[in-house]
């Protein structure tokens, strides 16, 4: 297994030694583990059968060739939530009582020691803030962690508005029913005072905060992101900022347009910088990385379908392949003409990609999983 960055040793504590290989430089992974390096061009090994990311976003990972090679990517959804909730919090408390400015201040003082007192004094009336009970609270994207920094803001007595028109049903029992539905995000945005954005970064999302959303703000909120940066038009949170539309910005992707701005508190991207959220991260993908080598089942993939079926004690085959019809019937049809008794079988499909695994009673004739392995559409196969 192929490391391109330094993962927990807690999360490589799942991959024993006497099974599985791990290191810096190795020429022909079943494997990759990566954080932050940048797949997208780099040469990938034929050897290739899994990807796994400790943490949530992958764009740094090359899902659509990846996807075309039947390759599923493995990410650690939730395992960092709480890492990524208590940032959040931290972030609404810094603005709301302009910490970070008024630390600045105290810093750069330059008075006397008799003198000091009196400048303080004078002077912290400009970093007059606001308490945080009865304000609105405007959360995009109730997953993992949007979930927690709901709940954890209705325990601080805020109100809470929430809009995710895919939320999951484990994620809607998780919800607190004190958070309200919006509508629509123009919906949230013109009813809350503080808003926090927890979706990917996808197509449909980038600069989904842009300038007339945030011109349906109040004068003074405040906008937190710590998702992915380019889900918020930067042009427009300045513009939104010099308008006094927004007082504040808070967020995990500083840029050389954001990090001097005196309203703009930029944190190096500290979201999941934990040592638990990076131990847990490891540990998830590591445990679903070798769940799908050893067993082929498929447990938190980005691009293929959740897959489970029991270990077997016989033999299992596992395809991923292009959602078309007829798969199972033509590898089915190919498994009987061998006379190969089907054990038990699992099919199951995600957009445009599909994931079978079948258990049979025997070892698999080399010529049948050949024949399988070229039908049109297959795009790997592999026999455990």
């Amino acid at each position: 297994m192929l490391t391109l960055n330094n993962i927990s040793v807690e999360g490589l504590r799942h991959l024993p030694r006497e099974r599985y290989e791990v290191a810096s430089e190795i020429q022909h992974p079943d494997a990759i583990l990566v954080r932050s390096a940048d797949m997208n061009s780099m040469e990938l090994a034929d050897s290739l059968k899994a990807v796994g990311r400790p943490g949530v976003g992958v764009n740094n990972i090359p899902i659509a060739t990846l996807s075309g090679r039947g390759i599923p990517v493995f990410n650690a959804p939730g395992a960092n939530a709480n890492a990524v909730k208590e940032l959040v919090i931290a972030g609404i408390f810094l603005a709301a009582r302009n910490i970070c400015q008024a630390w600045r201040f105290v810093r750069e003082l330059d008075a006397k020691p008799d003198a000091l007192n009196e400048e303080i004094e004078s002077a912290k009336k400009r970093y007059v803030g606001f308490e945080l009970p009865g304000k609105v609270l405007g959360v995009i994207g109730l997953g993992a962690v949007g979930v927690e920094v709901s709940n954890a803001a209705l325990s601080l007595g805020m109100k809470v508005v929430g809009f995710d028109p895919k939320i999951t049903v484990q994620r809607a029992w998780q919800l607190s029913a004190g958070v309200e539905k919006a509508s629509s995000l123009d919906d949230l945005f013109s009813r809350t005072d503080i808003v926090t954005v927890h979706v990917p970064l996808i197509d449909q999302t980038r600069n989904l905060v842009d300038a007339n959303r945030l011109r349906l703000l109040g004068d003074g909120s405040v906008l937190l992101n710590f998702a992915r940066g380019a889900i918020v038009d930067e042009d427009a949170v300045i513009g939104a900022l010099e308008a006094g539309k927004l007082a504040t910005y808070v967020c995990d992707f500083p840029t050389s347009g954001l990090k001097d701005h005196p309203r703009v508190i930029a944190l190096p991207h500290l979201g999941a910088s934990t040592r638990e959220a990076e131990s847990n991260c490891a540990v998830m993908v590591a445990e679903n990385l070798r769940e799908y080598l050893e067993n082929g089942n498929i447990r938190h993939s980005v691009n293929f379908p959740e897959a489970i079926l029991p270990p077997t004690e016989g033999h299992r085959l596992v395809i991923a392949n292009a959602n078309v019809p007829n798969m199972v019937g033509q590898i089915t049809t190919f498994l009987a003409e061998a006379e190969l008794n089907i054990v038990d079988l699992l099919n199951k499909s995600l957009g445009s990609l599909a994931y079978t695994i079948v258990d049979v009673d025997r070892r698999i004739p080399r010529a049948t999983y050949k024949k399988i392995a070229g039908i049109d559409g297959v795009l790997a196969a592999r026999e455990i």
